[in-house]
């Protein structure tokens, strides 16, 4: 299986934040904030993998700045890291000045993906080969939350869980 570089997989989706998309003080609903996130990063997926995917776990979401109604909101997804059926993909969410065009990130998001097969069966995804140095850290980062994951989830103990280990080891 051929290895992708993670500009592969970016998608970019713009939303513009409409009434009925705000709570009580016109602000994006978060669940919306998520719904955004979760397409637009499974396309991410698809794109890497070129299957169906499915949403694994929604493993971070960060809510750091309220997004007001009538904001321009644009979402930019890439796979991070694959593992053997499943690819983490990362979300940086920005909000655009109307006036200047400037985008400031307001949220990130960090989910996993699984590549099934029309019975449902997990399916091999292409590796990640990483080039710029964000990636290259996201690409680390990815196996250190794999790793927490599954030893919160009880399937990996945590004397196995090497990349924690070395957080805390003394060099």
């Amino acid at each position: 299986m051929i290895t992708k570089k993670p500009s592969q997989s970016l998608t970019i989706n713009t939303e513009v934040v409409l009434p009925n998309d705000t709570n009580h003080v016109g602000n994006l609903f978060g669940g919306k904030l998520m719904q955004w996130v979760d397409i637009t990063a499974a396309i991410a997926a698809q794109r890497h993998c070129g299957r169906v995917v499915v949403t694994a776990a929604i493993n971070h979401v960060s809510f750091d700045n309220p997004i007001k109604q009538n904001s321009v909101v644009t979402f930019e997804a890439k796979v991070s890291r694959a593992f053997n059926s499943s690819m983490e993909v990362i979300v940086d969410v920005f909000v655009e000045n109307p006036s200047t065009g400037a985008k400031t990130k307001s949220n990130e998001a960090i989910l996993t993906f699984v590549a099934i097969d029309q019975n449902g069966s997990p399916l091999p995804v292409p590796a990640i080969e990483p080039e710029t140095e964000e990636e290259k850290k996201r690409f680390v980062g990815a196996l250190r939350r794999r790793q927490l994951s599954l030893v919160i989830a009880g399937r990996m103990k945590a004397h196995d869980a090497t990349e924690l280990k070395a957080l805390f080891e003394n060099p």
